[in-house]
C-alpha cells in the first residue's frame, strides 16, 4: 500500500529541519511515544539504526527505524520495521514561497502478516490518516511550540 502526504509550515526549511532532525523534538509531535534508542551504525548517519518505542492504546509497540538517505535540507528516507510490517518512507522539503517549507512524505507499506495484510485491505485510511497526524502535529510544534506530550 502506497501513499503521499504533504503539508505547508509556515517557516524556512532550515528552521523546520533544525526540529525534525531532533530525536528530543519527536515527543513533542509523535503522539504515543516513549523512548528511543541507539542501536547501531553513526547516530543520525545512513545505516544507523534507532528503536523507538511507542504507547499505542493500551499496548506497546517497538519500531526499528534505520536511515536508507540522507541528504539534509533536501531529504531524509527510513525503513520502519515492526510486528507485521515494514514500512518504507522518503521525505522531502521544499522550501516554499521563500518563507514557508513543503513538507512531502511518500510512504509504502508492506504488510509481512496475514493480520497486517487484512488491516491494509480494509482500512487503507487509517495509514494514511496517522501519517497525516504525525505531520499536522509536527506543524503545529514548529509553528506554535505546541507538544502532543502536554496533552
Amino acid at each position: 500500500m502506497t501513499y503521499n502526504v504533504e503539508i505547508i509550515i509556515d517557516l524556512p526549511r532550515d528552521e523546520v529541519i533544525k526540529k525534525f532532525d531532533n530525536t528530543e523534538n519527536m515527543k513533542h509531535w509523535q503522539r504515543g511515544f516513549i523512548a528511543a534508542e541507539h542501536l547501531s551504525g553513526v547516530p543520525g548517519e545512513v545505516g544507523a539504526k534507532m528503536k523507538l518505542t511507542y504507547k499505542m492504546g493500551k499496548r506497546e509497540m517497538v519500531i526499528t527505524e534505520t536511515i536508507t538517505k540522507r541528504n539534509l535540507p533536501d531529504e531524509f528516507h527510513g525503513t520502519y520495521d515492526t510486528k507485521g510490517v515494514h514500512n518504507n518512507q522518503e521525505n522531502y522539503f521544499e522550501d516554499f514561497n521563500g518563507n514557508q517549507t513543503k513538507w512531502i512524505s511518500k510512504c509504502d507499506f508492506l504488510p509481512t502478516n496475514f493480520m497486517m495484510r487484512v488491516m491494509t485491505t480494509i482500512m487503507p485510511g487509517a495509514f494514511k490518516k496517522q501519517s497525516k497526524t504525525y505531520m499536522v502535529d509536527f506543524k503545529n510544534f514548529v509553528e506554535n511550540g505546541s507538544s502532543v506530550a502536554d496533552a
